[in-house]
């Protein structure tokens, strides 16, 4: 046996490089060896892309893109379908937990300098990735033709109509009509299980492979590439990827599931936060719900763009809201990468930032007030403050010395 699939192992690798991919990127990719519990959400991401992909198509299999069959549809998945309400949830909820393994993977990049030289490029192909998710998201969003679907879609594609000259027309084109109506639903189904799959796999692709050439960062920020290397050939703080990291993975991935079961059998629409009480109601052109929001992980931006009396000047603030993250490579200029050797002055900066992002989400949820907006226009600023005054406070923050060798 063990012959035959050594011959079968050869065979392939004569007509195409099975061992060098297995080599270059798991059993001879050399990662440092202090990666900690934030170096989980990685992995995690694109297991939740599987579990998404995989969910998807058993549910297009029985999903009606039409406007009076779409809601029907999805209540014949939930009913009638063989474990379709199991395939359903886990699709439902999947995308929330897409944005936090997301969320938490891009905290740990400011932690400790994961996007600055020489992996700027790594993180703007990991932005269009964050970028082609909110649009996957969106596009799903319509799908099940609720009440919130219907009118959320509504209200964000009528964003579009700020833009001046060609935002009316621009609208127009996205929902295929005047209105939302049978052919956005059509064409938002099939960007959303054909077009954007194809685009995130292929930046999941880039991403890895542009990971894999710069190497992984570190807690330290210390660039273990430029380390010489032992008798074994391995950097002398680098450890082969597998089984070291696949071994710890796999105990991140079982957390991880346990967490997501409970979820996914105890609290599926997590109080409203993951599903929509609204969407249990088929969507009504003629009865607009008395509050719209979109879900969770949108409303940070939202609230930015509710927080600017002007609509186009919103949308404008809104779009700078998530621009601005692409320019954070060149924003922050400490001459140290990881939080561990900065001073208190970036992490007094960060912890601002984090409260002002959680806060901007949860007024993004909330009935729009005089003290909310107030609220919201205060926290905006914290939030473009972060990154805007960035090339200032990163270079007058007192820093610590970086070790040569990686710590424990």
């Amino acid at each position: 046996m063990n012959n035959l699939l050594t011959a079968t192992l050869g065979w392939m690798d004569d007509r195409f490089p099975v061992s060098q991919w297995w080599n270059e990127h798991l059993a001879h990719y050399y990662a440092p060896k202090n990666f900690n519990f934030w170096y989980y959400f990685g992995s995690l991401a694109i297991l939740v892309l599987v579990i998404q992909l995989v969910t998807g198509i058993f549910l297009a299999i029985n999903y009606k893109p039409d406007a009076s069959l779409a809601f029907a549809s999805v209540e014949y998945i939930m009913r009638d379908v063989e474990y379709g309400w199991l395939i359903r949830y886990m699709h439902a909820i999947g995308g929330s937990f897409f944005f936090i393994t997301v969320y938490l993977h891009m905290f740990r990049a400011l932690l400790y300098g994961s996007y600055r030289k020489p992996r700027e490029l790594l993180w703007i192909i990991g932005m269009l990735i964050y970028l082609s998710l909110m649009a996957e998201s969106f596009l799903g969003y319509l799908l099940p033709w609720g009440q919130m679907s219907y009118w959320g879609a509504q209200v964000i594609i009528s964003l579009f109509g700020a833009i001046p000259y060609i935002g009316e027309d621009l609208a127009v084109w996205v929902r295929g009509d005047f209105v939302v109506s049978d052919i956005t639903l059509n064409r938002f189904f099939t960007y959303h299980v054909v077009s954007m799959p194809i685009i995130l796999l292929g930046l999941v692709f880039l991403h890895i492979i542009a990971l894999h050439h710069v190497g992984s960062n570190n807690p330290d920020g210390i660039e273990i590439k430029k380390q010489p290397k032992n008798e074994k050939g391995w950097y002398l703080d680098g450890i082969p990827f597998h089984p070291y990291y696949t071994v710890k993975d796999i105990v991140g991935v079982a957390v991880f599931m346990i967490i997501f079961a409970a979820a996914l059998f105890y609290a599926p629409e997590m109080g409203g936060y993951f599903l929509e009480q609204n969407n249990f109601f088929p969507a009504d052109p003629m009865q607009t719900p008395q509050h719209i929001e979109p879900l969770w992980y949108f409303t940070p931006f939202y609230a930015i763009l509710r927080a600017i009396p002007d609509k186009l000047m919103g949308v404008v603030a809104m779009g700078a809201s998530i621009v601005v993250l692409f320019l954070l490579p060149w924003l922050d200029r400490s001459p140290v990468k990881s939080i561990r050797y900065k001073g208190i002055v970036f992490k007094f900066a960060l912890f601002l930032f984090v409260i002002s992002f959680i806060g901007l989400g949860y007024l993004g949820m909330q009935v729009p007030t005089a003290t909310f907006t107030l609220m919201s226009q205060i926290l905006s600023v914290i939030y473009f403050a972060f990154f805007l005054l960035m090339p200032f406070y990163s270079v007058w923050d007192k820093t610590k010395p970086v070790p040569e060798r990686l710590t424990d």
